[in-house]
């Protein structure tokens, strides 16, 4: 089998490579995470005219039609540069669930708004206590009229402070944790009975708490049925994931580089510390760990249209969340002290490896997830 990636795929790796080489340098992503807003609101409106916002989404509603694989390329050039901005939750898991599930005027609305760079849309789906659960749902959504009347409590709604949509996951019917009940709302993050408090992120991103309460949501921003949403949540989740992996492979390859330059050029006892073989072989170790999560984060990527998507990806996240582990802390152990200090990437790349690792179930989550599929 060919892994090879096409032309138009190595065309797009380097547009996206050659813009944030150019104006997303390490340097300026420290000033604008650490600004009030935590993002410099140019780059967004930039990728949607790169054409980055709209390559994973249907030709027919404003998208470029582009595969998972596309969307890989951008995710991973994403990851070498910390990019904070919300793609994931904006475009893989709102844009792909409402693509597949959305009604004609719900795809022409929001695909054309995804494209455009006009939206941007948090994945308000965690609940205190649901340990990884995606049924386990306190927040309920009780049909009134023609209205949904929302309330209940979401954590750690990555990148909400900067959203103007919140893609919410309450329950409509059944038990806590029933698969069946499941709805999924797009809900106006300025609506009335809507209230959050934002805070800054170990990664250098934002997320907030995000409390409902007798939020009245149009029956129109329903997605799906109204007690069917589990499986769509389900593989918006899955897709995530695979996205995330593609991203935390271009955070590990930067950190091996890294690595590597710094045992060249860092000196003791007369020579570079990469002359050292107990230093080339933790080297070694970590090309090993990159080279195989560059190869399992493609598989689950590919098998994502698939009936082996769910044990694919619990693969992939199992082994992406020990080889990052592996490689952020080798990484920072070879550069000492200053590995760790906030003047040097090395540290932060690794802080995004950890959050990445928690984001949708850690390692003893999927390795559970895995056995059982």
């Amino acid at each position: 089998m060919d892994f090879s990636y096409t032309e138009e795929q190595t065309l797009l790796r380097n547009s996206v490579a050659g813009y944030l080489a150019d104006k997303y340098g390490f340097e300026a992503w420290r000033k604008f995470t650490r600004g009030d807003d935590g993002r410099d609101p140019v780059h967004w409106k930039q990728f949607a005219e790169l054409g980055l916002l709209a390559a994973p989404l249907p030709e027919v509603y404003g998208g470029l039609g582009g595969s998972v694989i596309d969307a890989s390329v951008i995710l991973e050039e994403f990851g070498k540069a910390l990019v904070v901005e919300p793609y994931v939750p904006t475009v893989i898991v709102a844009g792909g669930l409402i693509a597949r599930a959305g009604t004609e005027a719900q795809n022409q609305e929001w695909l054309n708004r995804i494209a455009t760079g006009d939206t941007m849309i948090s994945f308000a789906f965690a609940e205190q206590g649901g340990r990884y659960n995606l049924a386990d749902l306190q927040t309920t959504a009780k049909k009134q009229g023609t209205s949904y009347m929302l309330n209940g409590q979401k954590a750690v709604a990555i990148a909400a402070p900067w959203a103007d949509t919140l893609l919410v996951t309450a329950r409509t019917a059944g038990g806590r944790r029933d698969e069946k009940g499941v709805g999924v709302f797009l809900v106006d993050k300025n609506a009335k009975g809507v209230a959050a408090r934002d805070y800054p992120t170990v990664d250098g991103a934002r997320a907030s708490e995000i409390a409902f309460e007798n939020v009245e949501v149009p029956a129109e921003r329903l997605i799906g049925p109204a007690d069917g949403g589990f499986a769509l949540v389900d593989q918006a989740v899955d897709e995530a994931i695979a996205a995330h992996c593609a991203e935390a492979v271009g955070c590990m390859k930067v950190l091996l580089a890294a690595t590597v330059e710094y045992s060249k050029t860092r000196k003791q006892f007369g020579q570079p510390i990469g002359k050292f073989q107990a230093l080339q072989h933790r080297m070694a170790d970590m090309f090993v760990h990159v080279e195989q999560s560059v190869s399992i984060a493609l598989m689950a990527a590919l098998k994502l249209g698939g009936p082996e998507r769910r044990k694919s990806v619990s693969a992939a996240k199992v082994q992406i969340g020990k080889s990052g582990r592996f490689v952020g802390q080798q990484a920072i152990q070879i550069h000492g002290g200053m590995g760790m200090t906030d003047e040097l990437s090395v540290g932060h790349y690794f802080k995004r490896l950890t959050m990445i690792d928690a984001l949708y179930g850690n390692v003893d989550h999927h390795l559970k997830r895995y056995a059982a599929s």
